[in-house]
């Protein structure tokens, strides 16, 4: 980054030993604290927090929308649901940013409802008698798919060493591809059932929107630079409200106060059926994570290591677990948070953690969380289009520095890009297969990592000499493929 200075991500300076180490892996240059570290002032602070959870807002109140209105819950029975998995995506985001013991990344991590839940946990309401049980049900599921993928996720970090930057700049790249149908979505409108969807008006908004937010990049500077996301969505429904777009009634239908009770819905059961469905789902949420992982740490340029991921995978299933205590579902890393990182260049963990704190008020509070509830729809698709192409773009990069010039390694990229746009380009394409299956395979996300790792091992690992010119080792600080190969059993990251 020009006119910053370095910092040492992996390893030491020639100054430093091991021992000197932070717990995760990392060390501080002597000039001063990694950016990822640092505290920025409380204005700052609030406002930058508060733009991570109106990115992510969407997607964290979207499945407890679906799966509570399939359960046939009241309108204010459906207000407790969104609150409980605000709150508890709040509890998760402090888990990931600041950490306890060898639990949390500590990366500037938005934790919430992953939406690779939403269709199993349909399943088990179509699947029950009394649908008001479906919900205790689903709790118990997800508490022992939490439980369990806390148990292995030290055994599945260690994966990373098959994440050189040819296999993660595809999967960055896909990442940012696959959330751009999401802010498309948003683009149209709130109800894809309703005659209105994508029309004039609502697409005239995201423009507008994306306008703005291009716009104050271009020709401000500093501080609302870096807000301009925020200052877009905050614009962007200003000019909504005379299209009649702007709905303020949430916030007059919101109570001031609500605590979610614990087991609210009940107390969990536990059915073999629906736990098996979801473990499948953990396993899903744990791959995309590490990539999730592996894609901030290039961008805040303190690469995820095998401890890092350990410890970003804890957090994200001991979150799980704990969540349906507080009548929450499934909590995984957020990937439309990585572009606002990227794309705003402020890496504090700390501010991500500010946005935690939003979350958890929210979920006390209704009220607040009707607020964030008044941008419409297509003002967030707008911005959408902003931070989601943003993570595409350091995909891109990743693949610049992945040695392209080898016929391999354009396979590679090819061929797990092509499998993990299947669900986008062709959404009904594995609709013959069980439905089990099609947890996974409908995740383009999942699929072209696994297609990526699977290839690369073809191509660079088996059956073959590592030779110097192999693009198979994991980035290292600056960008640079390591010069000194580690040899096949070892960790990827070094030795800690």
């Amino acid at each position: 980054m020009a006119n910053q200075p370095r910092f040492t991500k992996q390893g030491t300076t020639p100054d430093e030993t091991p021992e000197s180490q932070e717990s995760q892996g990392h060390t501080e240059h002597p000039v001063g604290k990694h950016p990822v570290d640092e505290k920025l002032p409380p204005l700052k602070m609030a406002t930058t927090g508060l733009q991570h959870v109106a990115a992510m807002y969407a997607g964290v109140v979207a499945p407890p929308l679906i799966v509570g209105a399939a359960v046939g819950l009241t309108p204010k029975e459906l207000t407790f649901l969104t609150g409980a998995c605000l709150f508890t995506a709040g509890l998760a985001t402090f888990l990931q940013t600041l950490g306890i013991w060898k639990i949390g990344a500590r990366l500037p991590f938005v934790n919430g409802v992953t939406f690779a839940g939403v269709a199993p946990m349909i399943a088990v309401v179509n699947s029950t008698d009394d649908k008001k049980n479906a919900l205790p049900i689903i709790f118990g599921a997800v508490m022992v798919a939490g439980v369990l993928g806390f148990i292995a996720a030290p055994f599945f970090s260690k994966l990373v060493r098959f994440f050189p930057p040819v296999v993660t700049g595809t999967v960055i790249t896909l990442i940012g591809v696959s959330l751009m149908p999401v802010a498309f979505g948003w683009a149209q409108g709130p109800n894809p059932a309703a005659k209105d969807y994508g029309s004039t008006t609502y697409l005239t908004l995201a423009g507008i929107t994306l306008l703005i937010v291009l716009l104050l990049r271009r020709f401000t500077t500093g501080f609302v630079k870096q807000i301009a996301v925020l200052l877009g969505l905050i614009i962007g429904t200003v000019i909504a409200i005379p299209f009649g777009v702007t709905d303020f009634s949430p916030i007059g239908d919101a109570a001031v106060i609500g605590f979610p009770t614990p087991f609210h819905f009940g107390a969990p059961q536990f059915a073999a059926a629906a736990i098996v469905s979801l473990c499948v789902v953990m396993v899903v949420s744990m791959t995309e994570s590490t990539a999730d992982m592996l894609a901030l740490g290039e961008i805040v340029e303190r690469p995820a290591d095998e401890k890092t991921i350990a410890a970003g995978l804890r957090a994200d299933t001991l979150g799980s677990a704990l969540s349906p205590l507080f009548n929450g579902f499934m909590c995984s890393a957020f990937a439309q948070n990585i572009g606002l990182v990227a794309m705003t260049k402020i890496r504090s963990r700390y501010v991500v953690a500010t946005g935690g704190g939003f979350l958890v008020l929210m979920g006390l509070c209704p009220m607040a969380a009707s607020l964030i509830a008044v941008v419409p729809r297509p003002v967030l698709g707008g911005a959408g289009v902003v931070l989601f192409g943003s993570v595409a773009a350091s995909g891109i990069q990743t693949l610049v520095k992945a040695n392209l010039e080898k016929d391999n390694n354009v396979l590679i990229v090819a061929v797990s890009l092509a499998v993990g746009l299947i669900p986008i380009a062709a959404p009904e394409f594995y609709h013959s297969f069980p439905e089990t299956a099609k947890i996974i395979l409908d995740s383009g996300i999942s699929t072209g990592c696994v297609a990526a790792v699977i290839l690369n091992l073809l191509f660079n690992h088996i059956g073959r000499g590592r030779c110097d010119d192999d693009v198979t080792a994991p980035m290292e600080p600056g960008g640079e493929i390591a010069q000194t190969r580690t040899a096949a059993g070892s960790s990827a990251a070094g030795a800690h």
